[in-house]
């Protein structure tokens, strides 16, 4: 059963343009649209409030199938906060939110700390506390490009090995939402692109809808349908590069930082493999398919 919790005040519609104020003020006053009963996740008018202070307010927001999501702002911003509510797992004081009855989350939490002491191969990570063959194991690490890692242990494994475990079992449920913290920590710049590329990839293979959280704005953002900008608000939301230009965006990132951006929207003509170990691309015969 879809979970609507509270009615939400009439605040400010965030919309592709942009809210109507900047990114210090408050919302105000408008009529809000209804939660979306077709998102994964909608929610209107959301705020929180700790210690007589607002961690968020006003906030609107809807996750769809299919739809890469992008949640960027500074330290402090609420990003965490936002996401715990939209989850359920952090009540919320005001607003609705909407979470659709068949919506099986799959999370990449910013840190996994594996303990040493304790020996835990791959293969016995993915299937703790889950049905999974070892057909599926093997399906599911193929899907993120870490064959190799499945009879190692978790210890041994390089940070971008991790992380794409980490991911492979976030799959084992075969999400329709996947949720990602930050989940390039402890990946190496050369690994980055292709770690967002293969969140990309797999989104369009598995059809799940994504939200990801992320300081990495460049890349993130060339990898994004949809980019939210929140300061304890949303600033600014619609596609990364009418968000780059946006005002409210320079004004918390700063001019270098949306000039920058441009530079990143590109084509490699080189892949990485897992190890971050770019290789080039060769192109096929036409007709063909492109090799690397």
């Amino acid at each position: 059963m879809a979970d609507q919790v509270g009615a939400a005040p009439p605040a400010a519609r965030a919309h592709d343009a942009g809210c109507r104020h900047g990114c210090d003020g408050a919302p105000d006053a408008a009529v809000r649209e209804p939660v979306n009963s077709n998102a994964l996740i909608s929610a209107r008018g959301l705020g929180v409030t700790r210690g007589g202070r607002d961690l968020i307010a006003g906030v609107d927001l809807d996750i769809c199938e299919r739809e890469i999501v992008t949640l960027i702002g500074p330290n402090g911003a609420g990003k965490t906060t936002l996401v715990r509510v939209l989850l359920g797992l952090e009540p919320h004081d005001r607003g609705q939110v909407h979470r659709r009855g068949d919506l099986r989350i799959g999370y990449v939490p910013q840190r996994f700390d594996v303990d040493t002491v304790i020996p835990m191969t791959v293969e016995r990570f993915l299937q703790l506390g889950a049905d999974s063959s070892s057909d599926d194991v093997g399906s599911i690490l193929e899907e993120v490009d870490a064959v190799g890692t499945r009879r190692r242990q978790l210890s041994q494994l390089s940070g971008g090995e991790l992380q794409r475990v980490v991911l492979a079992r976030a799959l084992v449920r075969a999400p329709n939402l996947l949720v990602l913290d930050e989940p390039v920590q402890g990946v190496d710049y050369s690994g980055e692109a292709e770690l967002y590329k293969l969140i990309g990839s797999l989104r369009d293979a598995r059809g799940f809808g994504v939200l990801l959280v992320s300081h990495d704005l460049h890349i993130v953002m060339a990898s994004s349908d949809r980019v939210v900008c929140l300061n304890r608000h949303v600033c600014c939301s619609g596609v990364p590069e009418t968000v780059a230009q946006h005002p409210a965006y320079v004004r918390l990132f700063g001019a270098e930082a949306a000039r920058a951006f441009a530079v990143y929207r590109h084509h490699h003509d080189h892949s990485h493999d897992i190890a971050g170990e770019p290789h080039p691309v060769v192109e096929a015969p036409p007709g063909g398919d492109k090799r690397v």
